[in-house]
């Protein structure tokens, strides 16, 4: 499938504009509004955004798709041309990757879109057709290029460096004179592609090398960037590095510096999921820029919408390999990007941020796996084809397939565009929506076999204001069946009536130290050998630190440590790698040697991010207690990976005891449907089966346990209760229609929502939902065709707007009412006015906070100098005037400062600092 035929540009005066914007490398933006726009997302206004700053996607793989079938649609769910729906979605740029030759001799493509000159150049001239400006990333390999893997291309295969820089300069000079001569509005380009330990096949590497060695990599960045000047002189050029979080940006660029290449952006990837915190990528970005004078920008940045998985090929992103810094929602992928934005506009010096790879859709359902399949090689259209083997065979060779990134694009998999894709433009403006709950903390705890398991008395409710709620949780009793080392899942409700889990972890004492290598330095660990260190790494399977090693050439290492006092008896060692690029004769090796001699397995590394452990059985322990782990390494150059998370832990017998009956009476439970049983009877039968999983999922439950959490079951089964049934009221169809309203005219976040029928078929029950969400429901007196009536209370809402909707049910059917939306706008406490009399200058006087007038608060906090001095509980009256007052002696000599925070449950609200002038 061919992209539709070019349309004229979509800027007014288009041969005028283009002119214009190929003489000025900034970008046009629309003037933002005075306030937030309405939406359904909230995006906080990023002050200080250059009006030139890019607003950036890379969709490279956007040609395969469309040749797969993939169809885009816009805002009104029709289906549209990508490159219109990103600019009416306020993205102003479009970053391109460009591959030297990703074929095959027989001109099969490697996949990711198969972007070679021709095919980037047609992307480019689509995204200027659409009035979208162009940023051309150059890998120079014939595909993925990254910290790990910077193969040269086929064609310079042997080169030495000088060959090599004068390639390049070659390559980029014909492939930028193809994206002039086709009138591509290319504002940047990028002289490689996460640049860290070489590029274009020459091996520069960062970790252990000095600035001399960076001279094959910098004399290519030249011949590219010289190519840049000649072809585009208004083009920026960028040099692109990863990892932020390693601390080694100022080493490149002072590489770059002492050795005088020339550009002028220092791009950054960052995924908060590997790369550190924001406040660490600014400060290393602005270290650059203050330093060298240079522009900043962010190359690639991402977050998931969601978990779910759209074409059967494994995410990149999942639970596993995540954390919590955003939700995985529309909301929290809207809040990371906006997050970026404002790093990096911080440092002072940022011209852009690209979110990468936004429209990687799926090419199909999971359920059609196998057609997928056919279209991923047919196509390109995943990220890497079988026929990218014979160029990669330890990473695209093993591992090629569809889309690991469809759960983290800005449309769902049938290609309508999420809100999210919006961000650039609400940064400009800020945007406000209805409150609603977008995450829920997820408690996971891990416990040593024996110790109590206290579980939180509180959680982390996060709403999509970015505010966050901490309502008590009760816990279910299953927690009291937990039987040693096992997985655990134990269900709770809290007090907002969320109902929740906690995963407990049980585990055995692990008598490593330091197990995943998170102290400083070496700890307890001995390594020999070249290659390896513990170091801060974005891809430890546990923690933030393990072992990485990379070399360059031929290398080997050993990671040891020698155990003492560990009781003899039988163990098992178990250690997390991941990795790639070993060779055939390559030896790693997990080891435990004692008194009674040694075992081992082998270790592998199965590519990025792919964590597997390896676990060696009956190791045992003899009466000296002396045992020595190791992780031995002899790798081929350019071999790379981590090993973490290394365990040695009794060996734990099985209990015997029979759970056939358990199961059974569990699946029983399961299949019944919880309608039409009273609601205390289908909490006791939930209550036991929760207590039952947990049996189940212990490794030391007795028969008697087992028996008695059977009987329990069973019990619950033979003790449910059915609702009781009343008479059919005279209703002969579906309800009504409820209107509803409120009152909460003073916006202080407690009213009453009724629902009124003023005639008609009557309901037997009714529901009130806030956002979708149930918040109350109530029993109902049919007495058809009279009104009915029914009010709900809520209290405690933070500011915002929040949406209700009443469904109205009898046995003809259920009908919903028009929504009412309600505005909080006073739920925090009003502004308290300080005032003194220490008129004499004395030291001794009171401080007193007057509210005049305004929401209440239930809470007093003074500070003095920044320091909290007193603090009293307060009595709320509605809206009218509250006081406190604190009697303070004794002041030194001097001003000190005062400041009063009232708070409520919706939040809390300062005062203005009041000074007071002690003289004597």
């Amino acid at each position: 499938m061919s992209h539709p035929p070019a349309r004229a540009p979509r800027l007014a005066a288009a041969a005028l504009a283009a002119a214009a914007l190929l003489a000025t490398p900034s970008v046009a933006s629309a003037a933002p509004t005075d306030g937030p726009v309405e939406a359904g997302i909230f995006v906080d206004k990023v002050e200080g955004l250059p009006d030139n700053f890019l607003g950036g996607v890379d969709v490279s793989s956007v040609l395969s798709l469309e040749a797969s079938g993939v169809v885009f649609r816009d805002a009104a769910g029709q289906p549209a041309d990508l490159f219109d729906v990103l600019a009416d979605h306020g993205v102003n740029t479009v970053r391109v990757r460009v591959w030297n030759d990703p074929w095959d001799a027989a001109g099969r493509g490697y996949g990711g879109g198969n972007v070679d000159v021709p095919r980037a150049v047609e992307i480019g001239e689509r995204a200027t057709d659409a009035g979208l400006r162009v940023l051309v990333d150059f890998h120079y390999s014939d595909f993925w290029a990254d910290p790990a893997k910077q193969h040269a291309p086929k064609a310079w295969e042997g080169f030495t460096a000088a060959q090599t820089a004068t390639a390049v300069g070659e390559f980029t000079h014909d492939a930028l004179e193809q994206f002039a001569a086709a009138g591509v509005d290319v504002a940047m380009v990028q002289v490689g592609n996460e640049t860290n330990n070489g590029v274009a096949g020459l091996a520069c590497p960062s970790q252990w090398t000095d600035v001399a060695q960076w001279a094959p990599c910098a004399a290519v960045y030249d011949a590219g960037a010289a190519a840049v000047r000649d072809v585009l002189p208004d083009a920026k050029v960028a040099i692109h590095f990863t990892n932020p979080e390693n601390g080694r940006y100022p080493r490149y660029a002072l590489a770059l510096d002492t050795l005088g290449v020339d550009y002028d952006v220092f791009a950054s990837s960052y995924y908060p999921y590997w790369h550190g915190t924001l406040a660490n990528l600014t400060a290393r970005l602005k270290q650059v820029a203050d330093t060298y004078g240079k522009e900043v920008m962010v190359a690639e940045t991402s977050w998931n919408h969601t978990f779910d998985d759209g074409d059967g090929h494994q995410n990149t992103i999942t639970t596993s390999t995540t954390n919590d810094a955003y939700p995985a929602s529309v909301q929290g992928q809207a809040t990371e990007v906006r997050d970026v934005v404002q790093a990096v506009v911080d440092t002072g010096a940022g011209v852009g941020v690209f979110y990468w790879e936004p429209a990687w859709l799926p090419v199909g359902p999971p359920t059609a796996l196998e057609q997928n399949k056919v279209l991923w090689e047919r196509d390109g259209s995943g990220w890497a084809t079988s026929f990218a083997g014979e160029y990669d065979p330890q990473d695209a060779g093993q591992w090629f397939g569809g889309s690991a990134w469809d759960n983290q694009a800005m449309f769902d998999f049938a290609g309508n565009p999420l809100e999210s894709l919006r961000v650039f433009s609400y940064a400009r403006t800020g945007a406000v929506a209805p409150v609603e709950v977008v995450d829920v903390e997820r408690v996971e705890l891990v416990v040593a076999d024996g110790a109590p398991v206290d579980l939180p008395a509180t959680i982390a409710v996060t709403y999509n204001d970015g505010t966050v709620e901490h309502p008590s949780v009760t816990w279910s009793g299953a927690v009291d069946w937990i039987r040693g080392p096992g997985v655990y899942t134990i269900p709770g409700t809290t007090s907002s009536g969320l109902a929740i889990t906690a995963t407990v972890d049980v585990r055995l004492t692990n008598h490593v130290l330091d197990a995943g290598f998170e102290d400083a330095g070496n700890g307890p660990w001995t390594i020999t050998g070249t290659g390896a260190a513990v170091t801060d790494d974005g891809d430890a399977s546990e923690g933030s630190r393990a072992v990485k090693f990379w070399a360059g050439a031929a290398y080997e290492f050993t990671v040891a440590q020698r155990l003492t006092g560990v009781p003899a008896g039988a163990y098992t060692l178990s250690a997390t790698t991941q990795g790639d690029a070993e060779g055939a004769g390559d030896v790693l090796r997990l080891a435990a040697t004692t008194s009674v001699g040694e075992r081992s397995e082998p270790l592998r590394l199965d590519g990025w991010r792919q964590y597997v452990t390896t676990t060696v059985p009956d190791v045992v322990v003899g009466p000296d207690g002396v045992v020595t782990v190791e992780a031995r390494f002899s790798l081929s150059g350019g071999a790379w990976g981590n090993v973490d998370d290394v365990r040695l832990v009794a060996a734990a017998p099985a209990t015997g005891a029979d759970t056939t009956a358990l199961e059974a009476v569990v699946a029983e439970a399961d299949a019944i449907d919880r309608e039409g049983w009273t609601t205390g009877s289908v909490a006791a039968l939930d209550e036991a089966v929760a207590a039952a999983r947990v049996v189940l999922a212990g490794s030391r439950a007795t028969q008697d346990d087992v028996d008695t959490v059977t009987a329990l079951v069973r019990d619950a089964i033979d003790g449910l209760e059915k609702e009781p049934t009343e008479p059919d009221g005279p209703a002969t169809a579906a309800p009504g229609t409820a209107v509803l309203s409120h009152d909460n005219w003073d916006g202080d976040g407690s009213y009453t929502v009724v629902a009124n029928l003023w005639w008609g078929q009557n309901a037997r029950s009714v529901r009130l939902l806030e956002g979708g969400v149930e918040v109350g429901a109530r029993d109902l007196v049919d007495a058809t065709p009279s009104a009915q009536s029914a009010s709900f209370d809520v209290t405690g809402k933070r500011d915002g707007a929040y949406v209700y909707t009443v469904e109205l049910t009898n046995r003809f059917g259920t009908t919903t009412s028009a929504p009412l939306t309600v505005q909080v706008t006073h739920a925090n406490p009003a502004t308290p006015v300080l005032s003194h009399e220490n008129w004499d200058g004395d030291g001794t006087y009171t401080v007193t906070t007057n509210l005049w007038w305004g929401t209440n608060a239930t809470g007093y906090r003074l500070y003095e100098d920044g320091r909290l001095v007193d603090a009293q509980a307060l009595v709320a009256h509605g809206f009218d005037a509250q006081r406190a007052s604190t009697r303070l002696t004794g002041r030194a000599a001097g001003t000190h400062v005062y400041r009063v925070e009232l708070s409520n449950a919706a939040g809390a609200t300062w005062s203005q600092p009041l000074s007071v002038v002690v003289r004597r």
